[in-house]
């Protein structure tokens, strides 16, 4: 699905999904949410891919999670059967990308937003940045496995803080609680983003794509690689011989 508040670029091997809604924040709504589902899905197909970098456009915010004008009408079953669980999907292909992602936070990440930002493997902060989940400000509580994603990465004390509380968490805070990789200074951050994703991408693909599956821990990921290396071995080629040949195996555990 084609929508110009979501972009894709290409600058060589790395691909850049830029979230192009600046008039409001960079909210994301349904429109938004499918057409980077689609974009991701390309981007996980295309073998000349070898990196990700997700930013937003603006200098005031990455994105202040969900258009709450697109879902504070909806009733509760609509509610679950439509915005979280489809936002939850697409964070997931996110987080699942088979190529590593680099998250360009360049401004406010609230919400949606930060639990977006979660997602990627790596995140890059603007110095001038904030974020935070404010959810339980509006009666409400992160939606997008934000009550996961936050306590795996900088613990459970420091996520209920930031939950039962909705502030802000400046730059320096979140370096140091370990939610951001690095801080950079807002002018420079894009130039950081592409410059790391040059020195990845520098590397052999495959080896920093299993890498990635074997440090998720993605139960898909390893029977995919276990699979893989069952078909390189002589057992897996006689598997295979036989079958076509309509005869039993002699396999020799090699």
């Amino acid at each position: 699905m084609s929508d110009e508040r979501v972009l894709v670029s290409r600058d060589g091997d790395a691909a850049t999904i830029l979230l192009n809604r600046p008039e409001k924040l960079n909210a994301l709504d349904p429109a938004m949410l499918a057409a980077l589902d689609a974009i991701l899905a390309g981007l996980d197909r295309d073998p000349e891919v070898r990196v990700v970098i997700v930013t937003g456009a603006g200098e005031r915010a990455f994105c202040v999670g969900a258009d709450i004008s697109a879902w504070a009408a909806l009733e509760p079953l609509e509610m679950w059967r439509s915005w979280v669980r489809e936002g939850h999907r697409v964070f997931d292909r996110l987080a699942g990308l088979r190529q590593p992602t680099i998250c360009a936070v360049n401004g406010f990440a609230f919400g949606g937003g930060l639990e977006l930002a979660l997602a990627a493997d790596i995140r890059l902060l603007a110095a001038e940045a904030e974020v935070g989940l404010p959810e339980t400000k509006i009666g409400t509580l992160p939606g997008w496995a934000g009550t996961r994603r936050l306590p795996e990465l900088i613990g459970p004390a420091r996520a209920k803080q930031m939950v039962f509380t909705g502030a802000r968490l400046d730059a320096g805070s979140a370096e140091r609680w370990g939610l951001v990789n690095e801080v950079v200074p807002r002018a420079g951050l894009l130039t950081r983003a592409r410059a790391l994703a040059t020195e990845i991408a520098g590397n052999a693909p495959v080896a920093v794509q299993l890498a990635k599956a074997a440090i998720d821990g993605r139960p898909a990921a390893l029977e995919a690689i276990a699979g893989a290396l069952a078909a390189t071995t002589a057992d897996g080629r006689e598997g295979v011989a036989s079958f076509r040949e309509k005869r039993a195996p002699t396999f020799e555990g090699r």
